[in-house]
């Protein structure tokens, strides 16, 4: 009796723990069961794009995105394809070129914050521009001429310069490429350049540049353009130029000017005659070159004949003069007076080049009559045209820089 009721004792408490044990392991399962539901993946808004589409870009993801950080992007229109549905590549390209032929306004919508939709493609054929030799048609003419505008800012103190475009350019310049440089005289020191945006007969430019000059001094200046033509091998050649004074020309802000251009051989710049000089310099030997071409307009007093002085000097010393032998019988002197002298890069800003014509008289005793002077150097010594060459000379090295230059009364 005492077996039977310790067996039944020992049978109750293993089947008890085996009670114990099963719902502590229905317990864990449960409480796995929880917590995977806790983290389970939330599915993605965003919803999905065809592979044949062009990316989409999603304006906003979060709630803390500033709106400079907003990107923005017109895709194009797209098709969505089921799966079973197998397109070649030249199916696509048609049916791309078909959307895009189709009225824009049949894919209309808003694009809003945490949203996606395809704005569409830009038709460039909605945005097209006119040419501009038909807005700003040259006046009846063959001249070479210049349309431009300037308007003056007085709030700013800012002249506005507006390049448009050339009409009737020289057949022989057609393959060239066109340059333009401006300078606001007297005091402009360096050239505000222009390339044109194509060749022939009509090139244009459509710039705009700005001069910083102060209400007082503009109707004192000088709007200078000079036109170049630059061959393949870099050489250039003077087309003509415009001189505008700007006195006049205010009143008119804003409107679109035609000026005809003036060959440099053409114009007479000064009442007491004008000469023609050649200037180049090399920096690797450090050689400066002058060359007196000929005179033109010259108030002669005699028949003796004409000469010309030239003189280098660095500050108030002189470096190197050369007198040319006198011309006789002619009242526009051809001189081809020709002078090299050494001048180092770093003297450039200091040295300038000063020209006498002079006349001699009957008594070799007595000095020559003095019929005009010029002086050509930098910012230091010279302004406006004379200063122009110079600085032309400088910024094309090696080559020859030829203009014609009124003479003034000595002082």
């Amino acid at each position: 009796m005492a077996d039977r009721v310790s067996l039944l004792a020992v049978g109750l408490s293993l089947g008890l723990l085996t009670l114990l044990l099963l719902a502590l392991l229905w317990f864990c399962l449960w409480r796995r069961k929880k917590d995977q539901s806790l983290y389970q993946e939330l599915p993605s808004p965003v919803p999905s794009v065809p592979s044949c589409s062009a990316p989409v870009i999603q304006v906003s993801q979060c709630s803390w995105t500033t709106p400079s950080e907003i990107p923005f992007t017109l895709p194009p229109r797209f098709t969505t394809q089921t799966r079973g549905e197998v397109k070649t590549e030249e199916e696509e390209e048609v049916e791309m070129k078909m959307e895009t032929q189709r009225d824009i306004l049949a894919h209309r919508g808003s694009l809003s914050v945490r949203s996606l939709y395809p704005g569409g493609t830009v038709l460039a054929g909605l945005y097209s521009v006119p040419p501009l030799k038909e807005v700003v048609a040259p006046p009846p003419g063959m001249a070479t001429r210049l349309c431009f505008s300037v308007e003056y800012r007085h709030s700013g103190e800012q002249l506005m310069v507006t390049l448009f475009r050339l009409g009737n350019v020289p057949p022989r310049f057609h393959g060239n490429i066109t340059l333009v440089e401006l300078r606001l005289l007297p005091d402009d020191r360096r050239p505000r350049q222009a390339k044109a945006r194509g060749t022939g007969p009509d090139p244009e430019f459509n710039d705009c540049f700005i001069f910083q000059v102060s209400g007082v001094c503009v109707p004192r200046s000088i709007l200078s353009v000079c036109v170049l033509s630059v061959e393949q091998n870099g050489k250039r050649h003077a087309v003509g130029r415009v001189l505008l004074p700007l006195e006049g020309e205010l009143g008119r802000a804003g409107r679109v000017l035609w000026r005809d251009l003036e060959s440099e051989d053409d114009t007479q710049c000064s009442e007491l005659g004008d000469v023609q000089i050649s200037l180049s310099y090399s920096p690797t030997l450090q050689r400066l070159s002058v060359v007196v071409l000929r005179a033109r307009g010259l108030q002669l007093l005699t028949d003796t004949g004409v000469c010309v002085q030239v003189s280098l000097q660095i500050h108030t010393q002189v470096v190197k003069m050369k007198r040319s032998c006198a011309v006789t019988g002619e009242a526009d002197p051809h001189f081809n007076h020709r002078m090299t002298c050494k001048l180092r890069v770093q003297h450039l800003d200091e040295a300038c080049l000063s020209f006498q014509l002079q006349q001699p008289t009957d008594i070799p005793s007595e000095p020559p009559v003095l019929l005009g002077v010029l002086v050509l150097g930098p910012f230091m010594y010279a302004r406006g045209q004379q200063l122009q060459h110079w600085m032309d000379m400088v910024n094309t090295p090696q080559e020859p820089v030829r203009l014609w230059h009124g003479l003034s009364r000595a002082t």
